[in-house]
């Protein structure tokens, strides 16, 4: 086929196209001691270092992002905001 890289990085950003192993999948997600992105194993750009505090402060603020954003819908899948018309008058 070619000769391009399946690996490395394209303006900064990494890139890895390899066939990832399950060693190397869970390897990547548990780094101690590194920051708290880290390249993601296959795919391209960073993922979450699980090993690092910080990651799991980012992973418990969007987990109550998310309830508070299913909280505020009723049954149907609506939000509770829109529950009448509000009429405008503009002279």
């Amino acid at each position: 086929m070619s000769d391009q890289p399946t690996s490395g990085e394209l303006l900064g950003i990494p890139y890895n196209f390899e066939k990832p192993s399950l060693s190397r999948l869970l390897s990547s997600y548990w780094q101690p001691g590194e920051q708290m992105l880290v390249k993601k194993p296959f795919g391209i750009g960073y993922t979450l270092n699980l090993a690092n505090w910080r990651s799991w402060v980012v992973l418990a603020a969007v987990g109550g992002l998310f309830f508070l954003e299913q909280a505020g819908e009723d049954e149907d899948g609506e939000t509770d905001d829109d529950e009448e018309p509000v009429e405008v008058i503009v002279d």
